[in-house]
């Protein structure tokens, strides 16, 4: 019964986290958005208190969690199969940040939430695991150390294009789109020199090559 209603719950959050933002434009992630999304899905307020607990900071989890989800559904139909891995990510990242549309205001309160010390953890943890939903996505198997390196470098250039977005006053967010190339071009050099440096070695130790760097003679 009790995995019954954590079920019930958590789709209650995603139901109403989207309503939630909408709110929070206006009221900011506060218990007022939070009846307003609930009056606005017909839920009753206090089942809707029930599904965010922790106020505002898991109020903006079941956004994000929220946008997760449509990301994963309008990508199942395996869209991005044909595509290369830098065109996947590219699409993967912007139709998240369309998702945003209008709701400015909201995610800009919601960046200053996340960035409070007491915060930042659970904003790291939810940055790291949309990052993981993106490179699932675009198909990556990857094991090793890859896989952690790919995901710490995509949630950076997610939170870097979000910061951007949320703030480019430019038509259709041109500006934003611009920043967002660029980054993923950096990247795709990066990770084309990498290659290329370790090309043929069968095992790869990051620390060996990090230490190596720190105490290489000059």
């Amino acid at each position: 019964m009790a995995q019954a209603a954590d079920a019930s719950l958590a789709g209650l959050r995603l139901a109403l986290a989207p309503a939630i933002a909408r709110a929070a434009v206006f009221d900011g992630w506060s218990d007022a958005a939070l009846l307003a999304a609930a009056e606005s899905q017909v839920v009753d307020p206090a089942v809707a208190r029930l599904a965010f607990p922790g106020g505002a900071m898991d109020m903006i989890a079941g956004f994000v969690e929220s946008v997760d989800a449509a990301m994963c559904d309008h990508f199942s139909d395996g869209s991005l199969d044909s595509m290369k891995v830098r065109e996947r990510i590219r699409q993967l990242v912007w139709f998240r940040l369309e998702r945003l549309k209008g709701l400015d205001e909201a995610i800009s309160r919601a960046l200053a939430i996340q960035a409070m010390p007491q915060h930042a953890a659970r904003a790291l943890k939810l940055g790291w695991s949309s990052a993981d939903a993106m490179w699932r996505l675009a198909g990556d198997v990857a094991t090793d150390y890859n896989h952690y390196t790919k995901r710490a470098i995509l949630a950076g250039i997610y939170a870097a294009s979000l910061g951007v977005y949320v703030n480019d006053e430019s038509e259709d967010k041109a500006d934003a789109a611009a920043f967002l190339d660029r980054r993923i071009d950096g990247v795709m050099r990066f990770e084309k020199a990498k290659s290329q440096l370790f090309a043929g070695r069968e095992h790869f130790d990051l620390a060996r090559f990090l230490g190596r760097l720190r105490y290489a003679s000059n």
